[in-house]
């Protein structure tokens, strides 16, 4: 195998192809990339056994053939290079990879790509596009959601399905609940639940642009994705995911509004001296003013630090009340939310609160409250 391609271009594909290789043991298949050249494009995999990635791009091809090498030295390599043109040659189980414009040689040993796990095949039949914004403004507002509990593995990852003309996109831990659904008519068939595992998501939010169309593809275990010259396959976690619709309160009586920066600003602040290993923060509502504290209004001790609160302006017109809650629950939501006011609807102070964006939009995020005490 013989090519030159250029360093720039190249860089920016081993270096997503890295982002997928778990393992560092530079003896192991699974530590190395797969190249391959031929009909003037490099072929660059990459894969964890779970998560599996595939790119191609323009090179000169002198001699078609394949390898693989070991993706932390072979990026660390294309770092440390000047840009401009680069040769590479195998020879046996080495390559030489050359700039043409400086004096520098460097010699990688190579493992058979003959050794190099397949990957699997498309499933042409159930297969359909979504706009790629509209599927990462779907991940942006579930995924922080997701659960790192492994012993409930089933919440590890964002659930998946298309309900009539609806795809739909839910991630929980248990205590949080963030939903949301997009329309698309009815060009997509209907598929039951999947649930996709956040690795390939977070690969997909930093690779692909705002533009165009995102392909995919289901099969009973894998889901496979395709932008731009790029695809990505994933096992999907299996299990059973959570009745999420039991959890959507059908009605709640009471509601405030609130500046969206305003209240991260807050929260930020008083988040400071709240208890770190339960991060309770409380909401105190009056016509008027939310006051967010780091202890319950009225309590006279203060924390094993301190205490911090304070108040914002905040459109409520009902009974003085508080309201406990983890503040990444309310952090997190906000934070993904693009909207300058938010409203958190409520009935009772120890039921669900569904927090939505003003006007209302496709999404919402569902939070337990904690004891008051």
């Amino acid at each position: 195998m013989k090519f030159t391609c250029d360093r720039t271009i190249l860089l920016k594909e081993v270096s997503i192809a890295q982002e997928i290789i778990s393992s560092k043991n530079a003896i192991s298949i699974l530590s190395n990339i797969y190249l391959e050249a031929k009909n003037d494009e490099l072929i660059i995999k990459a894969t964890d056994i779970k998560v599996n990635f595939e790119t191609k791009l323009p090179i000169e091809v002198k001699d078609e053939g394949s390898t693989t090498v070991f993706g932390e030295k072979f990026l660390g390599i294309l770092n440390s290079i000047p840009e401009g043109e680069l040769e590479f040659e195998q020879k046996d189980n080495v390559i030489v990879i050359k700039p043409l414009a400086k004096k520098i040689k460097f010699q990688l040993r190579c493992i058979a790509s003959e050794k190099y796990p397949e990957f699997s095949a498309f499933n042409k039949d159930l297969y359909f596009e979504i706009p790629v914004r509209d599927f990462k403004d779907m991940i942006v507002q579930t995924v922080f959601a997701v659960s790192d509990d492994e012993t409930r593995y089933f919440m590890n990852g964002v659930f998946l399905k298309k309900e009539e003309n609806l795809v739909v996109m839910v991630a929980t831990d248990g205590r949080r609940l963030s939903y949301v659904e997009k329309n698309v008519g009815g060009t997509i068939k209907d598929f039951d639940g999947i649930i996709i595992p956040p690795k390939v998501l977070s690969i997909l939010m930093k690779r692909s642009g705002d533009e165009g169309l995102l392909g995919i593809s289901l099969t009973d275990k894998n889901i496979f994705i395709q932008f731009g010259s790029y695809k990505l396959s994933s096992v999907l976690i299996e299990g059973q995911f959570p009745n999420y619709q039991r959890v959507i309160p059908e009605e709640q009586k009471f509601y405030f509004t609130v500046n969206r920066l305003e209240t991260l600003e807050a929260l930020k602040r008083v988040s400071l001296l709240v208890e770190q290993k339960s991060r309770r923060v409380y909401l105190s509502l009056a016509p008027g003013v939310m006051t967010v504290s780091s202890s319950r209004e009225g309590d006279d001790e203060e924390g094993d630090i301190g205490s911090a609160k304070e108040d914002i302006p905040c459109k409520y017109d009902g009974e003085e009340v508080s309201i406990a809650l983890n503040y990444r629950y309310i952090e997190e939501p906000f934070k993904v939310m693009t909207s300058d006011e938010i409203s958190v609807h409520f009935t009772e102070v120890t039921k669900a609160i569904t927090i939505k964006p003003v006007p209302e939009k496709d999404f919402f995020h569902i939070a337990m409250p904690m004891q008051l005490d």
